[in-house]
């Protein structure tokens, strides 16, 4: 067996379920689950009937590389988005299924196990990034991000000597789990840092569509175009149809940027990545050529976090993020450590969060996620309100039994 194996930790739900082993919740309160950001809404009818429309598809190989049709459309999106010139289909566009699998692969691509590599990524973080790094025969280095930055990663504090080993940088932006967004001023540190050190950076941007403000976050492309690096070089992104469009289950995403990396992750794909279906790639067009239910979808999460977040604000640490589905809650007030509360919180109320301490690492003194709880507001507005409204009462009660 591949000894790197046994680097890997627990995955955070496993974790989550061996949390809650034994534990029988309240029977007089249906289950509702904050903990999984996994999107409730419905999937637009028009993407259901493209995909039904091709299911003729189903009879062909398809190829790694996507139809230029599809190609297309994501490099149209793109442009549109981020006010970019479109990026070229054929060389730097590639379509994946689903950013996950696609940000595994990236690190087994990049990484030269032979001189002890390193590859960055925020702390807390998305597991896959840590994954990646330790089955890639690299050292994961973990950038703690930091409340009164509003949660942006302190990339000064990184030492010369681990950007100098550094192979692979992981950026998330919209954050996962703490909504933070890179500024330009970031980028140009990070683009600098690049071309410095030579190291690549994956920038995952599977949250950019979900946002508070009528501004939109600001892309790796886009930041790169703006500082007048219009090859991208050493830069990549990754995107997913599955928040944006409410289809997870369709496992439908794409990579862009610098032409030369993608041309070698293309061939890394050919031999390790399946290759999308043919209905899916019809499905994929009609959603990324598609803005209106985006702008609906939108619409919902922002009545859900100005309808949810005050009323949690009264019991917790709480703020509206800058972008993404999660409120990353700081829970210390309620005298509870992040595992007792979700423990309790589900025992009591049968309300499902994730314990902060699961998405991030010790790193440099502390674990930057403990204390604090995630919770993904992707039901539908009244779910929501009544999870929201059962964890204030349980906060209400840790009060006055600490009273």
């Amino acid at each position: 067996m591949n000894p790197n194996l046994d680097k890997l930790h627990p995955y955070p739900f496993e974790r989550l379920r061996q949390l809650f082993s034994g534990v029988v919740p309240n029977p007089s309160c249906r289950p509702i689950s904050l903990g999984i950001g996994e999107p409730k809404h419905a999937t637009p009818a028009f993407i259901e009937r493209a995909l039904a429309h091709s299911l003729a598809g189903l009879a062909n190989y398809p190829s790694t590389i996507g139809t230029d049709q599809l190609r297309s459309a994501i490099s149209g999106w793109l442009q549109r988005r981020y006010s970019i010139p479109p990026p070229d289909a054929a060389t730097q566009v590639l379509p994946v299924n689903g950013s996950r699998e696609a940000l595994f692969a990236i690190a087994q691509a990049v990484i030269d196990s032979s001189n002890a590599p390193i590859v960055v990524c925020p702390n807390p973080f998305y597991q896959i990034y840590e994954g990646a790094a330790l089955l890639a025969g690299a050292e994961p280095y973990y950038v703690n991000s930091i409340p009164a930055r509003n949660f942006a990663c302190d990339y000064a504090s990184v030492p010369d000597e681990v950007w100098a080993r550094t192979q692979l940088m992981y950026v998330c932006s919209p954050g996962n789990p703490t909504g933070a967004t890179v500024s330009l001023e970031d980028w140009r540190q990070l683009f600098e840092l690049s071309d410095r050190h030579g190291f690549v950076l994956a920038s995952d941007e599977c949250y950019s569509e979900i946002y508070h403000d009528s501004e939109p976050p600001l892309g790796a492309l886009e930041a790169a175009h703006r500082l007048g690096r219009h090859d991208y070089r050493n830069l990549v992104v990754f995107s997913s149809l599955s928040k944006r469009s409410n289809v997870p289950g369709m496992r439908s995403g794409f990579v862009a940027g610098d032409a030369a990396i993608l041309k070698k992750y293309l061939l890394y794909r050919t031999y390790s990545g399946g290759a999308m279906s043919p209905p899916v790639q019809a499905a994929s067009i009609a959603a990324w050529s598609d803005e209106a239910h985006v702008h609906g979808n939108r619409a919902k999460y922002r009545e859900k976090f100005a309808l949810i977040t005050p009323l949690l604000k009264a019991v917790m640490d709480v703020e509206l993020p800058d972008a993404g589905f999660y409120l990353w809650a700081d829970i210390s007030r309620t005298g509870l450590s992040d595992e007792e509360f979700a423990r309790r919180l589900y025992a009591e109320y049968n309300v499902t969060v994730l314990p902060g301490s699961y998405l991030a690492r010790d790193a440099h003194g502390v674990n930057p996620g403990a204390h604090r709880i995630r919770m993904a507001l992707v039901a539908e507005v009244d779910e929501g309100l009544e999870a929201a409204q059962r964890i204030v009462q349980f906060c209400q009660r840790l009060k006055q039994d600490n009273t």
